[in-house]
C-alpha cells in the first residue's frame, strides 16, 4: 500500500493530531497569568523608548546636518564676519545652547552666543584629519553632556574659521506625562541624561525623599541592563517576523514598593532604514524609558476548563475515528480481502457483503461475480439491488457525521467559550500610554514642519539679491537633496512665475504662490493635500522661496508601532496624512473622534491638553488626540494628530485567553477538514466510481478495463476485478458454441395457392447436405451424424495476482 494513499493513513494522521491538540488545549487553555504586569503594559514601554530613541536621532541628525548646511550657504556667499554668522543662526534656529565661531589657524574665538562652548576638549590640529569635523559629546565639570557639532567657514583670501554649536541631550517634545522618567544611556551603561525625576533634595518629606531614591537606582539598574542588552545583534534580539524598530529595543522588569511595579522599555538609536548609518547612530547611545504600574492580581483563572476541554475533544475524536473505522475502514479492507479471494479461485464461500453505501453495492457485484464465475449467466444472478433506508448511508455522509462531530467541539470554542466582552479590564497604563504616545507623535510633525519653515527662511536669507539664477539652481539643489521633506522647491518672483526649480512641478496655482502665511494648506476638493511653506527673500521685490511638503513624508513620520491607527487632520477635522490609506480631506470615521479632537483642542490653561479615552461602544478601543501645542509657524495650523486601536488586539489576559481558546477550536476545525477532506479524495470519490464500474462488470460490461488509479485499498480491489473480467472473459472463450435452431418448417401451400402457380421441376432438396451444426436431419432418423465440433476439455485454470 502507498504510504500516503489509502484509507490507514489519513486516520492516523487524524488521530495523531486530536490527541496532540487534546494535550495542547489541556495545557494553554489551562493556563494562568499570574505575571502581574499584563504583556500589553511592557511592550507599551517598549514602543515609549522607540518613539524616544526615533526623536532624539532625528534632533542629533537634523541639529548636525543644519550645521553643515549653514555653513557651506554662507561659504557660498560674500564673507561675513562671525557675529552675523551666529545672529542669523540664532534667529533661524532655537535649538543649540551655545554657539562659537573660532579661528582655526590661531584657535582665537572671534564670536560666541549662549552658554560657554567647551573649546577646550577640541584639538584643532585634528580637524583635517579623517572625521575630523564629526560631532563629539563632551561631559561638563559638573557631569552634563555636551554634543559638538562642527562646521566650515571658508572664505577666499580670509582665514578659515570653525563653527561650533553646542546641544545637550535632551528629549525633543516627549511627553512624559505622570510617574514616568527618561534617560540617555551610553555604552557603558552611565546615565548621560534623565528627566522625569526630581532632585532628592528637593522632596517635601522623607518619604517622598525616600521614593525619589529609590527610582533613581532602579533607573540605573535598568540602564546598566539595557547597555548590556543593546550589544545584541538587532536581527536576534527580536523574535522572527516581529519587523517594527530597527535598532535593539525591549522591555524590563523591575522590583516592586508599595503595590507598584516599576519597568522600563529600551531602544537603541537606529537608522530609519536598515543597512543605513546616521551620526546619532554611531554614537552608541541608547533611551530607557521607566515608569511605575499598579500590579494588579491575575484574573480567576483554573486548568479545569483546559483539561474539560481536553477530555472532550478525546471523547469526540474517538468517536469520529470509532466511526471511520468500523463503518468506512474495516468494510474497505473486507472488500480487498474478499475480492482477492475470488481472484484465486475460492468461490465456494458466498461473498460476505458490507451494510453500507458503496462498499455494500461494491460486496454485492462480487456476489454476482462468483456465481457468474461458477457458470451462472449474467442475467440468472439478476440486478443490482438498490440499497434502502439508511443502507443508501455512503462514505460521504459518513465523513459529514465525523465532520459534524469535530466541529461540534470546535464551534463552541471558537463562538461562545471564552469570550472577552466590552467589559474586559484594560490597564489604565495603556490609555496613559497611547495620549502621551499620540501627544509625541503631533509634536514630531509639528517640529517637521518648523524645522521645514526655518530651513526656508535660512536658505532664502542667504540667497539675498544678488545671488543668480545659476547659484539660485545650484542652491536650490543642494537643499532638496538634503532634505526628504520637499517635492519640490522653487523661487518665484512677485507675480508667482516661477525663476529656478528643483523637485516635481509645482502643485500650486501662480496666483497662491505668494502669501503671508509661513505654512498653508491648500488643494481641498482635491485628490492629495498640499501643504506649502514659503519664506521671503529679502532684497528682491516681493520673491520668494517656496517648498511643497511630500505627503508621503508626514505619512512616515505617522507610521510608529502599536499605535493603530494614526490621522493627522487639519483645523475642520479633514484627514491630511495617515499611517495607513485614507481619502484626502475626508472626515474621522465616527463622532467619537471628532468629540474627542475638539475636546483635545480646548484649553486647559495656556495651551490645550492631549486627551485619550477608553469606548467600550461597539467594540472597546483606545483612542487618543493631541493638537499642535508649542511655538513655531505650525502652531497657528490648529492641526491634530489623532490614534485609536481596538483593544482585543492588545496582549490582555482576557484577550489572551480568548484568543487561545479561538486558536484551540481553529487548529481543530482545520484538522477536521484536512484529514477528511484527504479522507474524501483518496477513498470516498473513488470508491463511488468503483461501485459503478463493479455494478457494470457483474451486469455483464466485459470490455471495460478496470485500471486502477492510485495503489491503496481501493487500487486493490479494481485489480482483482479487473482480473475477474479477466477470468469471465476467458470462461467464455472455453465454452462450447451452440447451435442456433432449426428453421421453422415451410408451411404447407393450399389447393388455391398450387393452382395458381406451377410447381418447379423436383429438385433434390439441399437439406439433406446441411451439416448438423444447422439442425438435426429428419429422414432418416435412425442415422447419426457426426459433430463437427466436439466438446473440449481444458485444465481449471489457476488466475493469481500480479
Amino acid at each position: 500500500m502507498s504510504l500516503i494513499g489509502g484509507i490507514r493513513p489519513p486516520i492516523a494522521v487524524l488521530s495523531a493530531l486530536l490527541l496532540t491538540l487534546a494535550a495542547i488545549t489541556a495545557l494553554v487553555l489551562g493556563r494562568v497569568d499570574d505575571a502581574g504586569v499584563p504583556k500589553a503594559v511592557l511592550t507599551s514601554q517598549q514602543h515609549f523608548a522607540e518613539d524616544g530613541a526615533v526623536a532624539l536621532r532625528a534632533s542629533i541628525d537634523e541639529s548636525v546636518t543644519d550645521v553643515t548646511r549653514s555653513a557651506a550657504l554662507f561659504s557660498a556667499g560674500q564673507p561675513v564676519s562671525g557675529d552675523a554668522v551666529l545672529d542669523k543662526l540664532g534667529s533661524t534656529y532655537q535649538k543649540w545652547m551655545g554657539t562659537a565661531v573660532v579661528e582655526i589657524r590661531s584657535g582665537k574665538l572671534v564670536a560666541a552666543r549662549g552658554e560657554t562652548v567647551p573649546l577646550t576638549d577640541v584639538d584643532l590640529s585634528s580637524l583635517s584629519g579623517e572625521d575630523g569635523l564629526a560631532p563629539r559629546m563632551v561631559r561638563l565639570k559638573n557631569g552634563e553632556v555636551r554634543l559638538l557639532s562642527f562646521g566650515l567657514l571658508t572664505w577666499p583670501g580670509k582665514s578659515q574659521l570653525l563653527l561650533v554649536a553646542s546641544r545637550n541631550l535632551k528629549f525633543p517634545g516627549i511627553s512624559l506625562g505622570q510617574f514616568r522618567s527618561i534617560a540617555v544611556v551610553d555604552a557603558g551603561g552611565a546615565i548621560l541624561s534623565s528627566d522625569g525625576i526630581a532632585d532628592p533634595a528637593s522632596a517635601r518629606n522623607s518619604i517622598d525623599r525616600k521614593d525619589l531614591q529609590t527610582s533613581r537606582k532602579q533607573l540605573k539598574d535598568f540602564a546598566e541592563r539595557a547597555s548590556h542588552r543593546a550589544q545584541q545583534d538587532p536581527r536576534s534580539s527580536k523574535e522572527p517576523g516581529s519587523g517594527g524598530y530597527q535598532g535593539v529595543s525591549g522591555s524590563l522588569l523591575g522590583g516592586k514598593l508599595l503595590g507598584d511595579r516599576s519597568v522600563a522599555g529600551y531602544a537603541t538609536l537606529a537608522a530609519a532604514q536598515p543597512g543605513e548609518g546616521t551620526t546619532a547612530s554611531g554614537l552608541g547611545l541608547s533611551v530607557v524609558a521607566m515608569v511605575k504600574v499598579t500590579e494588579e492580581a491575575a484574573p480567576a483563572g483554573s486548568p479545569v476548563f483546559g483539561v474539560l476541554a481536553a477530555g472532550a475533544l478525546l471523547v469526540v475524536g474517538a468517536l469520529a475515528v470509532a466511526v471511520l473505522l468500523g463503518t468506512v475502514q474495516r468494510p474497505l479492507i473486507r472488500l480487498f480481502l474478499e475480492s482477492r479471494r475470488l481472484t484465486r479461485g475460492d468461490l465456494t464461500r458466498p461473498v460476505t457483503v458490507p451494510g453500507y453505501g458503496e462498499a455494500r453495492r461494491i460486496g454485492g457485484a462480487l456476489e454476482r461475480l462468483r456465481r457468474q464465475l461458477l457458470g451462472e449467466s449474467a442475467e440468472a444472478t439478476g440486478s443490482a439491488e438498490r440499497p434502502r433506508g439508511l443502507r443508501r448511508v455512503g462514505t460521504p455522509a459518513l465523513l459529514a457525521i465525523c465532520a459534524v462531530l469535530l466541529l461540534a467541539w470546535s464551534a463552541p470554542l471558537m463562538l461562545l467559550f471564552n469570550r472577552a466582552d466590552n467589559t474586559a479590564d484594560v490597564p489604565r497604563q495603556l490609555v496613559n500610554d497611547q495620549r502621551e504616545r499620540t501627544d509625541t507623535l503631533s509634536d514630531r510633525v509639528r517640529r517637521a514642519l518648523n524645522e521645514g519653515d526655518a530651513d526656508l527662511q535660512s536658505v532664502a536669507s542667504l540667497i539675498g539679491d544678488k545671488t543668480s539664477p545659476e547659484a539660485m539652481e545650484t542652491v536650490l539643489e543642494h537643499t532638496y537633496n538634503e532634505n526628504k521633506r520637499y517635492r519640490s522647491l522653487y523661487v518665484v518672483d512677485s507675480h508667482g512665475e516661477v525663476q529656478a526649480r528643483e523637485g516635481k512641478k509645482p502643485q500650486v496655482d501662480e496666483s497662491d504662490r505668494n502669501s503671508g502665511k509661513p505654512i498653508r494648506l491648500l488643494g481641498r476638493g482635491g485628490k492629495e493635500p498640499v501643504v506649502v511653506a514659503a519664506a521671503e527673500i529679502p532684497g528682491r521685490g516681493g520673491a520668494h522661496l517656496v517648498g511643497e511638503f511630500r505627503v508621503e513624508f508626514f505619512n512616515a513620520l505617522l507610521t510608529r508601532p502599536g499605535l493603530g491607527v494614526v490621522r493627522l487632520v487639519d483645523d475642520q477635522n479633514k484627514i491630511i496624512a495617515g499611517n495607513t490609506g485614507f481619502l484626502a480631506f475626508q472626515s474621522l470615521p465616527d463622532d467619537h473622534l471628532k468629540d474627542l479632537v475638539a475636546a483635545s483642542a480646548q484649553q486647559l490653561g495656556k495651551k490645550p491638553q492631549p486627551s485619550g479615552v477608553l469606548y467600550r461602544e461597539n467594540g472597546a478601543r483606545i483612542a487618543a488626540a493631541a493638537p499642535f501645542s508649542g511655538s513655531g509657524s505650525a502652531e497657528a495650523l490648529h492641526w491634530s494628530v489623532v490614534s485609536w486601536q481596538p483593544v482585543d488586539r492588545l496582549a490582555i489576559p482576557e484577550y489572551d485567553a480568548q484568543n487561545r481558546t479561538v486558536l484551540a477550536g481553529l487548529l481543530g476545525a482545520a484538522a477536521a477538514v484536512a484529514c477528511l477532506g484527504w479522507l474524501h479524495i483518496v477513498v470516498a470519490r473513488p470508491l463511488s466510481t468503483l461501485a459503478d464500474r463493479a455494478e457494470a462488470l457483474a451486469g455483464g460490461d466485459r470490455k471495460t478495463v478496470l485500471f486502477p488509479q492510485h495503489h491503496d485499498e481501493v487500487g486493490a480491489v479494481t485489480r482483482s476485478l479487473e482480473l475477474v473480467r479477466q477470468q469471465l472473459q476467458d470462461q467464455r472463450r472455453q465454452q462450447p458454441r451452440r447451435t442456433p435452431p432449426p428453421p421453422a418448417a415451410r408451411q404447407q401451400p393450399t389447393p388455391q395457392q398450387s393452382e395458381r402457380r406451377q410447381d418447379p421441376p423436383e429438385q433434390p432438396t439441399s437439406r439433406q447436405h446441411l451439416p448438423e451444426q444447422y439442425g438435426p436431419r429428419e429422414d432418416p432418423p435412425h442415422e447419426a451424424t457426426p459433430q463437427p465440433y466436439p466438446p473440449q476439455q481444458y485444465p481449471p485454470q489457476q488466475y493469481t495476482r500480479n
